[in-house]
């Protein structure tokens, strides 16, 4: 992103955002609430167009294409609102996730079964509607969701939020896997014990702007620019 301005009506949310996402590894966005971190993922995604800059993907200026498009060529998001469909069951999810697949029996089924491993209750639950499922349920399924095929860039808007510990321990290993496969991860994350453990760089926003850039070990080690950046230390986390 290169001097992204976003308007979301007669609100101007970011105001020239520059940030880079190493390909391969996991951006953690962080920042105090309403400072612009899911405006930037809806505007990567082309849910809110930005109306200034340029947003390229692979090399590609992005920020005037359709969200459809702009999913197709192997971006997926995972809101921070989940965006499930409560009327379909965990399989029809999934089964509208996978493009490539026109029924269950099209999904591959090594990758079902490895989706599984990490989210058991979603081989439990496949055939109830998804709006009878718990929130950790739920939020398995909005990711299982942006995972069941392979994507090379992949959203993901607060994923821990009101989690048990169990399912965040199994949320981060499927994340450090899908990093293990060079999946690039673009994750926003208020769970500070999180986003070390997952974070190989880092941007902090403040304001609809990037204020800071670096490496996660970096800004973990260093408590002053924690506190300068944050109001707050991420040891205090542990």
């Amino acid at each position: 992103m290169r001097g992204v301005h976003t308007h979301i009506g007669a609100y101007h949310i970011l105001h020239g955002v520059d940030l880079q996402v190493p390909a391969g590894e996991v951006t953690v966005l962080l920042g105090r609430n309403g400072a612009g971190k899911t405006t930037t993922l809806r505007t990567v995604m082309g849910l809110w167009p930005a109306s200034q800059g340029t947003v390229q993907y692979k090399g590609r200026a992005i920020e005037r294409d359709a969200t459809p498009d702009i999913a197709a060529s192997g971006v997926a998001y995972v809101p921070e609102n989940m965006g499930i469909f409560t009327d379909l069951t965990v399989k029809e999810n999934l089964v509208l996730a996978a493009r490539s697949a026109r029924n269950a029996e099209a999904i591959d089924t090594q990758r079902l079964e490895w989706i599984f491993g990490f989210f058991p209750p979603m081989k439990t639950f496949w055939l109830h509607p998804a709006g009878k499922l718990s929130g950790g349920q739920k939020q398995m399924l909005a990711v299982a969701r942006a995972i069941v095929e392979p994507r090379e860039l992949i959203l993901i808007d607060e994923p821990s939020k009101g989690l048990a510990p169990s399912i965040i321990h199994n949320l981060v290993a499927c994340l450090r896997e899908l990093r293990a496969q060079r999946t690039t991860i673009l994750l926003v994350e208020q769970n500070f014990n999180m986003a070390k453990a997952l974070g190989d760089s880092v941007a902090v926003m403040d304001n609809g702007r990037v204020v800071h850039r670096g490496r996660m070990a970096e800004l973990v080690e260093d408590e002053a620019l924690q506190h300068r950046l944050l109001g707050l230390s991420l040891g205090a986390h542990q």
